[in-house]
């Protein structure tokens, strides 16, 4: 979880240097692409295969599009307005979003007070860093996408958890065959923009290289991993520790400000956060049938 934590929370690093150069269509694809190539070349020399029939690369096709293609975009275009910290303290909504999708389709056994307070609180904190008052400064739209694209990675992990993850095909050929799909999925967007010749730097090549092979390839499949072990909702968690990892690399590496309204909505955010786990999550945190055998492999 440390591991994913650190590698995930690196991504909106690695996308504010890569759109120094690219257009955010070209980001979303390259990376798909790239992370695809990685778990593809993991699947071919460990001798596993891509999922086959019909039936399994339909629901492949939806999860990638909810956890792949639609938040990687939002996240493309976000990022034009918004720091890359204040991306990862935004993201961070994530568990959130989960606990909240959860207690619609019935997997959470009902919301307790604490956890409610903790969902209206969490949101609350959204609200100060999205700070609609000072649309310009906060980041406008860009803010906007970038909640969206975590309200996708719920919907995204409760998919996998509840109709790919844990069900005897081996993580590392699910994970490649859903970015093979998001490849395809984002491919057309690139009219959009994404066909004109770019000029990159070595710096910003690297990072291109670094997001889509290691924060989306390897990322996407610890991810995975943890689904098919955790559950959707504990996975959701690790996004309590985006905002640290995120911030931190902002202001360090891209000298970002870091005003005291955005720490304050980052306190509050993990506050709600922290309120909606003080009991133990049920249905999405379960662990699936056959998930140890999964995981091994």
């Amino acid at each position: 979880m440390a591991v994913l934590a650190l590698l995930w929370g690196s991504t909106f690093l690695w996308i504010e240097m890569a759109l120094e150069a690219l257009a955010p269509v070209q980001v979303t694809f390259a990376r798909c692409l790239l992370g695809a190539v990685t778990l593809l070349a993991v699947c071919l020399l460990s001798g596993r295969r891509l999922p086959r029939g019909p039936a399994v690369w339909g629901r492949v096709f939806v999860a990638a599009f909810f956890c792949n293609a639609l938040p990687f975009a939002l996240f493309s275009f976000g990022q034009q307005s918004v720091d890359s910290g204040v991306a990862g303290v935004l993201n961070a909504t994530t568990p959130l979003w989960s606990l909240l999708l959860g207690a619609v389709v019935g997997t959470e056994g009902g919301l307790r007070p604490a956890r409610v307070a903790g969902l209206l609180l969490g949101f609350a904190g959204v609200v100060l860093i999205f700070a609609p008052w000072q649309a310009r400064e906060s980041g406008g739209w860009g803010a906007l996408a970038i909640v969206g694209a975590a309200a996708g990675y719920a919907v995204g992990f409760l998919f996998m958890s509840r109709h790919l993850a844990g069900r005897g095909i081996p993580t590392i050929a699910l994970s490649a065959a859903q970015l093979v799909a998001a490849t395809a999925l984002t491919a057309p967007t690139l009219v959009a923009g994404g066909l004109t010749p770019v000029e990159i730097t070595p710096r910003q090549l690297i990072a291109t290289v670094v997001l889509g092979v290691v924060a989306t390839g390897v990322t996407f499949h610890l991810t995975y991993r943890n689904i098919a072990a955790e559950g959707a909702t504990n996975t959701a968690a690790v996004g309590y520790l985006l905002p640290v990892v995120s911030v931190a690399l902002g202001v360090v590496v891209l000298h970002e400000d870091f005003s005291l309204r955005i720490a304050l909505g980052m306190v509050v955010v993990l506050a709600g956060v922290a309120l909606t786990r003080r009991s133990t999550p049920l249905g999405l945190s379960r662990p699936l049938p056959r998930q140890e055998q999964d995981v091994r492999q």
